[in-house]
């Protein structure tokens, strides 16, 4: 191509990217020949080839023609107005819409030569044009971000069809409602089914769909990040709010209130993904999140949760136990529920009798007597443990332990031979014993029921793409390494990303902190000591804490030190 380009003579544009210093000689005549023969402007060919950087570009194209520069990551969305011009005109010239102002249309462009797209959109338009140069990598994506937006009919859409969503729902219409015939639309139908198998696809645990003044967007939590995918158009959110609670037997002419409700997903003869949905009124419509329950995940097995090999041993030796009470702690969405239902599908046994009571049940196992409480009826968590009592239980699993009156019944239970599990909202395990006192369950049925408890919460693993870390000793000593864990040697690694991940992490991992309630803790416990004294007395007989489990976790290159701050820094 070097001989090629010798008779070319650098003009306009191209000069000006020489003179800027952003391109040599050879390069610039090599690209613009290319540009020509491919059609299309030589900062796109640029762009796209990576010769430039685009916004650099962009900025000495505004010099060179003397017009003005946007950045559109400082550009509001909503600002553009809808359906004003062609999406074959937008993509033809890779002009974007900005904003309207009398008879005037702002248009984005990458090119300023492109004379053609400003005297076309203004033809089709009747409006007159202004160009606004904008860096063409950017201009590209808003275009994408932009025609998705004005796209209501959703299009044709890959796995809409999925067969085996039970919705089940009544067709209830009040004024201003939306009708059961209209959220029965096809593309309304097809959106939703997508979101909700796009979202079990990528791993996610909760779909929040979300109404605002000028933009609806849906957003996952995949590896408890919260990311946004899609943003339909805002005149669809009643019509997916509606959609939605049919799927999941709620009332859609009742919108002033929370409702709860449930939505299952046959994606095999033999595999179903339940969802739990909650709606929840706020000042622009209803937002409605859904919360994904795969069965699988407690059949997985212990040894995948994340355990080290003596946590893990610790969780057998008590379930092993004919009596006594697991306590499982953290904060919501830390993986409470899979600790609790692995243990029980171990447990889950002809030859055992498992009833469990919880709100609402969120994992169904056969095998397992099942209970969904409901206060509104007088069947709360301690009137299903009353009841439970009575029917010959083996193992008794309370959803949570909320007040003195659970407690009490749950703590007899597991005095007068019954194996019980339970979780609590606490911050760490000795948290848990104060918890409790403070409560108002006497120290010494706390001593002598309590077997174990495990404090926990997730942290993001590290996809296989990630990379060596150099971290200062000085550093490692201050976030917690001890000198013996650093002299010895281990290999720290930070995310780095690929296109089989998301921001270098993929999936979760466990991180715990495992205490057996040894003699020594008992008689403290019954002194009623303080959770710092007997976290202390917990470290000196060999138990991990939460910090000490993630660096471990660190060591190991399991996930990273960022990672490790996150979910357990003080």
């Amino acid at each position: 191509m070097a001989n090629s380009n010798r008779n070319v003579t650098l003009t306009g544009l191209a000069r000006r990217f020489v003179d800027d210093g952003l391109l040599d000689e050879d390069t610039a005549k090599d690209a613009f020949l290319q540009a020509s023969q491919n059609r299309i402007p030589l900062i796109t060919y640029l762009t796209q080839n990576h010769l430039a950087d685009s916004s650099k570009l962009a900025f000495s194209a505004a010099m060179e023609f003397g017009v003005s520069v946007l950045d559109l990551d400082s550009f509001l969305p909503e600002m553009m107005p809808e359906k004003v011009v062609d999406e074959k005109l937008v993509r033809k010239h890779n002009a974007l819409p900005l904003y309207k102002r009398g008879n005037r249309l702002f248009i984005a462009v990458s090119d300023p030569t492109n004379i053609q797209a400003l005297d076309e959109i203004k033809f089709n338009t009747g409006l007159s044009t202004d160009a606004i140069l904008v860096d063409d990598a950017k201009l590209r994506a808003a275009i994408d971000k932009y025609l998705e937006s004005q796209d209501t009919s959703m299009g044709d859409l890959d796995d809409a069809d999925l067969e085996g969503v039970e919705t089940e729902g009544g067709d209830q219409d009040d004024d201003g409602a939306v009708s059961t015939a209209e959220v029965d639309d096809a593309p309304i139908v097809k959106y939703v089914n997508k979101m909700l198998l796009d979202a079990i696809r990528g791993g996610a645990s909760d779909i929040h769909f979300e109404p605002y003044e000028k933009i609806y967007r849906v957003r996952y939590r995949t590896d408890g990040i919260l990311k946004e995918i899609s943003r339909p158009s805002i005149k669809l959110a009643p019509k997916i709010s509606a959609r939605v609670k049919i799927m999941a037997q709620l009332d859609i002419s009742e919108r002033r209130i929370p409702q709860d409700g449930r939505i299952k997903m046959k994606l095999s003869k033999t595999k179903a993904i339940d969802f739990r949905v909650n709606t929840l009124p706020t000042l622009w419509g209803e937002k409605i999140v859904l919360r994904i329950l795969d069965p699988s995940q407690a059949k997985l097995g212990i040894d995948v949760l994340g355990y080290e090999e003596d946590q893990k041993q610790l969780y057998m030796d008590a379930l092993a136990q004919p009596q006594g009470m697991i306590l499982v702690t953290g904060p919501t969405g830390s993986g409470k529920t899979v600790s609790l239902y692995t243990g029980l599908n171990i447990l889950n046994t002809p030859g055992i009798n498992i009833s469990t009571a919880e709100d609402p049940a969120e994992i169904n196992l056969e095998g397992i007597n099942q209970v969904n409480v409901n206060t509104k009826v007088g069947l709360g968590f301690a009137e299903a443990l009353r009841a439970f009592l009575r029917q010959d239980p083996d193992v008794i699993m309370v959803g949570e332990i909320r007040d003195l009156e659970t407690a009490n019944i749950a703590i007899k239970a597991a005095q007068t031979g019954h194996l019980v599990l339970s979780t609590l909202h606490t911050n760490s395990a000795a948290e848990t014993l104060t918890r409790m006192m403070n409560m108002g369950v006497p120290a010494f049925n706390i001593a002598t029921s309590v077997s174990l408890i495990i404090a926990q919460r997730l942290g993001r693993r590290l996809c296989s793409c990630k990379q060596p870390a150099d971290i200062p000793k000085d550093v490692l000593l201050k976030e917690g390494f001890t000198q013996e864990q650093i002299d010895t040697g281990f290999t720290l690694y930070r995310p780095k990303g690929c296109d089989k991940c998301s921001s270098g992490y993929k999936g979760r991992v466990g991180i715990y902190e495992v205490v057996k309630i040894t003699e020594e803790l008992a008689s403290m416990i019954m002194e009623e000591a303080s959770s710092i004294k007997i976290a202390k007395q917990a470290q000196a007989e060999g138990f991990r804490n939460l910090r000490q489990s993630a660096l471990l976790k660190v060591m190991e290159g399991v996930t990273s030190l960022e990672e490790a701050n996150r979910v357990t820094k003080d």
